[in-house]
């Protein structure tokens, strides 16, 4: 049953960022207002339901603290607030008046809700939390070089071009769109010194552009291991007795699909645990106990 609660959830809600999307469609709402008002109401009525139901569920998570801290902590984690963003909209409009078009985009935050089912993205967010002190620092060494950036642009192009490098703030432009190699061309240095400044951002940007993919991929391949190794160390522990019952392995299921590991992985990580207890077991003395080191442990 909460396996088709699920896959309802997601529909509504790619459902209701494609409605969204369309509503800015000029014609199609002009056409459709009555329409698309009515399905954005149903919407919120069932994405308000699903918020209360899991603020009122938390304290299952949390049995040790009192029903109210939990509910609480739960109104407070990340995923509960994107669920309240997913409906405040609506309720804003009832309230006072406001842009249309704000609350137009506030309703594509939605969107958003799909970290919760999927485990890519769940993974994704996992680790920017994660990297989050690193990816400050690379943020905040890429904000130095655009500064810097703009205010050798401006002491070097600002007599040829006062227009376009006629401040540091007014080269910051410039400086941005070289430093993340996008190079609009739209502004771009004509003096010879200015080129050549230009050239060395830009040679720098190419670096600097890459720091945070960076980061996250490591972050990301770290994770990844680190949820494979759990899965692992379940399976060992389930076939210390040479076999997983049936409560063993809904539990490895569950924790499976928790982490998001593919059938064809976990099955890769239980024949691997299965082959090494195999050469543990064949190591060890009948008669007395005793464990001798297996040459294929070496290797």
């Amino acid at each position: 049953m909460s396996w088709a609660i699920e896959i309802g959830l997601i529909l509504l809600i790619v459902a209701s960022v494609t409605a969204v999307a369309l509503e800015t469609v000029p014609d199609l709402f002009a056409r459709y207002r009555v329409e698309f008002r009515r399905f954005d109401l149903f919407v919120t009525l069932a994405f308000s339901v699903e918020y209360v139901a899991r603020v009122w569920a938390a304290p299952e998570a949390r049995p040790d603290e009192p029903a109210w801290q939990a509910r609480l902590r739960y109104m407070r984690s990340p995923m509960a607030v994107i669920d309240l963003v997913a409906i405040l909209p609506f309720y804003l409009t009832l309230l006072m008046p406001l842009d249309f078009q704000l609350l137009r985009v506030l309703r594509l935050l939605r969107i958003y809700k799909l970290t919760r089912y999927s485990p890519a993205l769940s993974v994704l967010m996992a680790v920017i939390r994660e990297e989050a002190a690193t990816l400050l620092a690379a943020f905040s060494i890429l904000t130095i070089l655009l500064i810097f950036a703009a205010a050798g642009a401006y002491m070097v192009e600002h007599e040829a071009q006062p227009d376009a490098f006629g401040s540091v703030p007014a080269a910051m432009w410039w400086s941005m769109v070289t430093l993340t190699t996008v190079g609009y061309g739209d502004v771009t240095p004509i003096t010879p010194l200015g080129r050549v400044f230009g050239g060395a951002i830009t040679i720098l940007g190419v670096g600097m552009a890459a720091l945070p993919a960076g980061i996250i991929a490591s972050g990301l391949a770290d994770h990844l291991h680190r949820r494979r190794d759990l899965l692992r160390e379940e399976f060992r522990c389930a076939l210390e007795d040479g076999q997983i019952d049936l409560g063993e392995g809904r539990k490895i299921e569950k924790l499976r699909r928790d982490l998001g590991i593919s059938r064809e992985i976990a099955h890769s990580i239980h024949q691997d645990v299965r082959r090494k207890q195999v050469q543990r077991s064949q190591c060890t003395c009948p008669q007395c106990g005793y464990e001798f080191q297996h040459i294929g442990d070496e290797e």
